[in-house]
C-alpha cells in the first residue's frame, strides 16, 4: 500500500490587522484575533477587503480560531452572508462560552456555519465544502 506525503499547506500571504491575524491559503482564509479587540463592522470590511484580493472569483472558507477572547458584533454577520463566494465558516475553540455565542452568531449568518473543537476536523469541513462549488 502506497500511503501519500502529508501536504503542508502553504500560507499564500498573511496579514497583521489591529483586530488580530489573517493567513490566507489556497481557498480558505484563518483568523485569529487578538485579546481583547472588537470585530466591528469596520474590521469586517477589512477582512472582506482580503477575501476580494484573494478569492474574488472563486469559492473559500473562513476559519475562525478563537484561542482569545474577543467581542463580536453579531449583525456583521449580515454583511458576511453577502459573500456569495463563502461557501464555509468555521469557528474552533474548546471554551463553552463560545460554544454559547455560536448559536447566536449562527441566527445572524444563516449560511453553512458549523462549530469545532478540533481546528483539522474545521479545515477537513471547510475544504470539503468548498471543494463543492
Amino acid at each position: 500500500m502506497k500511503l501519500k506525503p502529508i501536504k503542508t499547506p502553504v500560507v499564500i500571504k498573511e496579514y497583521v490587522l489591529d483586530i488580530g491575524s489573517i493567513q490566507v491559503y489556497d481557498n480558505y482564509m484563518v483568523a485569529l484575533y487578538n485579546e481583547g479587540s472588537t470585530v466591528t463592522l469596520e474590521r469586517v470590511y477589512q477582512l472582506i477587503g482580503i477575501s476580494e484580493i484573494h478569492f474574488r472569483d472563486r469559492p473559500f472558507g473562513f476559519i475562525s480560531l478563537r484561542k482569545n477572547s474577543y467581542a463580536i458584533d453579531p449583525t456583521i454577520y449580515n454583511y458576511v452572508r453577502e459573500l456569495d463566494n463563502l461557501k464555509a465558516y468555521a469557528i474552533v475553540s474548546v471554551k463553552e462560552m463560545d460554544m454559547h455565542n455560536f448559536a447566536i452568531e449562527k441566527m445572524f449568518y444563516k449560511k453553512p456555519m458549523k462549530f469545532f473543537i478540533d481546528y483539522n476536523n474545521a479545515l477537513t469541513w471547510v475544504k470539503r465544502r468548498v471543494a463543492r462549488k
